[in-house]
């Protein structure tokens, strides 16, 4: 399975120096230049951050993305093996502590990160702007984020808070009333115009993202902190 690794360049906390570990679940559109900068800014944050490519091996994109929505539809499925192969394989890693990794995942892959987050080795997981499973029982604390202006994925901020209410699993969930989908992206050209104009009204908003990105590093810092 192809998936890009970031590290961080200066030595890990914890013991033997190893550091805490992100999972980073890419968007529909991919393993891109786009998920490699997300990947990296966790790296620089002090995590060792790993994005596996979903769609590898699954054929053309159009294919991959069909069955990659199938597989979450019906628990995970490939996907979400793939998913559990990459903390595997983080955990394995002399430099990584495996007693704390996360989760983050935007658009599609916010609802694959709630599915991993149901692991019992995953410690936090990170949703935004992406669909809610029906089963989230056993889910680890989750920080996430909606865009208000987002008309197919925007409400699911009440009901995952409802839920994890329900549940008593502590969460962070904010929407955004002036952000749409897909706000933590930097998206160009086409894609980015066919997706403003759509009832996702995507792209980027600097403030959303800014305060997401501050309030998931947070998160992170509470629940995948060393043991005392």
């Amino acid at each position: 399975m192809r998936a890009s690794l970031a590290l961080p360049e200066h030595a890990g906390v914890g013991e033997a120096g190893a550091w805490p570990a992100v999972i980073v679940v890419h968007e529909l559109l991919g393993l891109n230049d786009d998920v490699r900068r997300i990947t990296r800014r966790f790296a620089d944050a002090g995590y060792a951050a790993l994005a596996p490519d979903l769609f590898d091996g699954l054929g053309p994109k159009p294919i991959c993305i069909m069955r990659t929505i199938r597989a979450y539809s019906h628990g995970g499925g490939r996907a979400l093996a793939a998913l559990e192969a990459a903390r595997s394989s983080l955990s394995e890693r002399s430099d990584v502590d495996g007693s704390r990794i996360g989760v983050a995942g935007f658009c599609m892959g916010g609802g694959f990160a709630l599915l991993l987050g149901r692991h019992p080795e995953v410690g936090a997981a990170a949703a935004f702007y992406g669909d809610v499973p029906d089963d989230v029982e056993g889910i680890c604390p989750v920080v996430s984020g909606y865009g208000g202006r987002d008309r197919v994925f925007g409400g699911n901020g009440s009901r995952l808070a409802g839920r994890l209410d329900e549940l008593g699993v502590d969460h962070d969930i904010v929407t955004y009333p002036d952000a749409g989908h897909s706000f933590m992206s930097h998206h160009r050209g086409v894609t980015a115009a066919l997706a403003s104009l759509s009832p996702l009204r995507g792209g980027h908003d600097e403030a959303a993202a800014e305060d997401s990105w501050t309030r998931m590093l947070a998160f992170f810092a509470e629940h995948l902190a060393a043991s005392k």
